[in-house]
């Protein structure tokens, strides 16, 4: 009897030791599937948290909110002010000098041309030199920056003095020189230029963050993992400062309209365009001022001001976003 109950005993004992061992055998595999996959889950729920936590405080933000309201407002008229503007803004469509009225909402000016069709025609060129403005001193600046921040020694001295040679050139003394030899100016040149000279400023916020960011852990991993520098930059370093660097943006954004806005005041900007500082460069050519037609610079001023305002307000409520120290609870 007692071989007989043994032997139940250890066939039950050998089916649950297979069991056992078969589910084990199965179950590595498909608990390391689960593991990998449960894994790639929580960096995507990660990302996902951070998102809508950056889109929970931006929606709380007034500050951004409007900004970006108001910007939203002009950059709709600037792309499609030239299909909704009334009239020709370079043909004479009325008398001079007309008030604002329900025919002309702005008036016209000393040449009978509507300041309304100026002001939706201006504000595209303005922005498109901003935007170019933006692009080429972002590019320039960053690329010097990263490059002489990461690599340092020699080559961070050699950018590092081009950069102070490009700070000593007066801007408005080289753009005088260049526009006596050039018979027409266009919006590319004015962002070229505007773009050319105000990079260094980037260049040197940049250098001074990658500075601080290539001696992290995550940076000497990354080469000893055997990534090239390059990849290092653009994969590792600058997702670090995606921040910082929209927050560059903004500021080159408006920093450039405000600069094409001045040019195009002393008459060295666009020679075939209507700018919103075109319009103020006419209008203070033309007496306007002296002879009270105000409906003519007051408009275009307002609207720059205006503009940039919005885009500094706007920097102002992003970074207390970024900045968790900043963010209104």
């Amino acid at each position: 009897m007692s071989i007989a109950q043994d032997r139940p005993g250890e066939q039950a004992t050998g089916q649950t030791t297979a069991t056992t061992g078969t589910g084990a055998t199965r179950g590595g595999p498909y608990q390391a599937v689960s593991a990998g996959t449960g894994t790639e889950q929580a960096a995507g729920g990660l990302a996902g948290r951070r998102r809508w936590e950056f889109l929970y405080f931006a929606v709380r933000n007034k500050k951004l909110m409007v900004a970006t309201a108001i910007e939203f407002l002009f950059v709709v008229l600037a792309i499609f002010g030239p299909l909704i503007a009334p009239y020709d803004p370079n043909k004479f469509v009325a008398a001079a000098n007309l008030h604002p009225s329900l025919h002309h909402l702005m008036g016209t000016t000393y040449f009978g041309q509507d300041v309304a069709s100026q002001l939706l025609y201006g504000l595209r060129d303005s922005y498109l030199v901003g935007f170019l403005g933006a692009l080429f001193a972002s590019l320039v600046g960053m690329t010097i920056g990263f490059t002489a921040g990461y690599r340092g020694g020699l080559l961070d001295e050699a950018l590092q003095l081009v950069t102070n040679i490009v700070v000593m050139i007066p801007s408005l003394v080289l753009l005088i020189v260049i526009a006596s030899y050039l018979k027409t100016r266009g919006v590319l040149f004015e962002g070229v230029f505007i773009g050319v000279t105000t990079w260094p400023w980037v260049a040197r916020a940049v250098r001074a963050q990658t500075f601080t960011l290539r001696e992290r852990d995550f940076v000497d991993l990354a080469r000893l993992s055997g990534k090239r520098a390059t990849s290092i930059v653009v994969k590792d370093i600058a997702p670090n400062m995606a921040s910082y660097l929209f927050l560059v943006l903004i500021l080159l954004f408006g920093s450039s309209i405000l600069l094409a806005a001045n040019f195009d005041f002393l008459g060295l900007g666009p020679t075939n365009t209507i700018s919103l500082g075109t319009m103020m460069n006419q209008a203070m050519l033309w007496s306007a001022l002296n002879l009270r037609v105000w409906w003519w610079f007051i408009p275009p001023g307002v609207v720059i001001t205006i503009i940039v305002a919005a885009l500094l307000v706007a920097n102002v409520g992003l970074d207390e976003i970024f900045n968790p120290k900043l963010r209104e609870t």
